[in-house]
């Protein structure tokens, strides 16, 4: 697809780790072009340096592009931010009946709205997109622009970071297989908190057993990915029966999974990796920027994939595999590993913003 004319972005919650990132990966985007950045009243009317000064979460640089952007009031100048851009990314830190009026009331402007918070994964006709995966439920939104009363503004989201680190390496197995039962501990990168280990020392050396809500996300929100539209909402999958524990540990970016799995056919250890070695999704046959290659990468080797060796497979945007070995409760076990603020936040974001762009559910308006 060419772009002549870039669609114009803004980043809704820019000073925080997500909006950071989002911020990063606009600077030399080929399609989108960073036009507004926003976050609370507090830091409104501030340069993008002046507010995230002493803040700034990543081992990348702010790009010098962006420092002297006067930062908007997400809420009050809302209006405005709609005016000035063809859509916007959103990564706010709020309550959650606070995002679902935020997040509704810039779709009701006429803004489309990609989202990487909670609140509206579960509203039945906000689609929830891994764009390899389930691309199709794209379709649900026009349903939800007729409830919304708009022509153009409505929401989508993105998973929740600890399920791409498993779901993926999951669905062409599912597919061809049927999968009926799924155990799953993932051990998750501090960064997943919005944390660095300077910002929350007593991580160091230490591991938590407990992330609030995260294991109840981990066990439902696939079926949500892997449902259907039918009667103009995404109605759950029925299965597989899904058990999680997620961990923090002292990582500051990349969350593996250690994963069980049982199927309806049992496959043989040969077609499971030429499925995933061959597994390509929508964003690949469209050749979105963001997309990697090669979704799913399998290691041979006994010690990988490793989080530090391989989070950043392709940009940070593949999912590596390995050790897969027959179980003696389940079928299969294998560990996975993704990273969390690319494929599983910003950069997830952007792929599912150049895919609603691709598909036609994002134009660019008139000046």
């Amino acid at each position: 697809m060419e772009t002549a004319q870039k669609y114009r972005a803004g980043v809704i919650g820019a000073t925080g780790m997500v909006g950071q990132r989002f911020v990063t990966l606009l600077e030399n985007h080929p399609w989108f072009e960073l036009k507004v950045v926003a976050a609370s009243a507090k830091n409104a009317g501030k340069t993008y340096a002046e507010a995230v000064e002493g803040k700034w979460r990543l081992d990348v640089p702010l790009p010098e592009k962006y420092k002297t952007l006067t930062l908007m009031d997400a809420d009050a100048d809302k209006e405005t931010i709609a005016e000035q851009v063809d859509f916007c990314f959103c990564a706010v830190d709020m309550k959650k009946e606070d995002i679902l009026a935020l997040e509704e009331a810039y779709a009701r402007l006429e803004c489309p709205i990609v989202s990487n918070n909670s609140a509206n994964r579960w509203t039945p006709d906000v689609p929830m997109i891994i764009p390899e995966i389930n691309p199709d439920h794209l379709k649900v939104i026009e349903q939800q622009k007729k409830r919304l009363g708009t022509k153009r503004g409505f929401i989508a989201v993105k998973s929740n970071c600890s399920i791409q680190s498993y779901v993926p390496s999951l669905h062409p197995l599912r597919e061809k297989f049927g999968l009926s039962r799924v155990l799953v501990c993932t051990y998750q990168a501090i960064s997943g908190a919005g944390k660095t280990f300077e910002s929350w020392p007593e991580m160091v050396d230490n591991v938590i057993p407990y992330i609030g809500g995260e294991e109840e996300k981990s066990e439902r929100e696939p079926l949500k990915v892997w449902g259907s539209v039918s009667g103009g909402i995404i109605e759950n999958a029925a299965s597989p029966q899904i058990t999680a524990q997620c961990l923090r540990v002292p990582v500051s970016n990349g969350h593996m999974a250690a994963v069980f799995a049982s199927f309806e056919r049992a496959p043989e250890k040969e077609e499971m990796l030429e499925l995933w070695n061959t597994y390509k999704g929508r964003p690949q046959e469209l050749g979105l920027p963001t997309a990697p290659k090669q979704f799913i990468h399998y290691f041979d080797e006994d010690n990988r994939p490793q989080t530090r060796l391989d989070r950043m497979l392709e940009g940070g945007m593949a999912v590596s595999v390995g050790r897969l070995r027959r179980d003696t409760q389940y079928d299969w076990k294998y560990v996975s590993l993704s990273h969390n603020t690319l494929r599983g936040a910003a950069g997830g974001g952007v792929l599912l913003a150049e895919l609603l762009c691709a598909e036609g559910y994002i134009d660019r308006k008139a000046d």
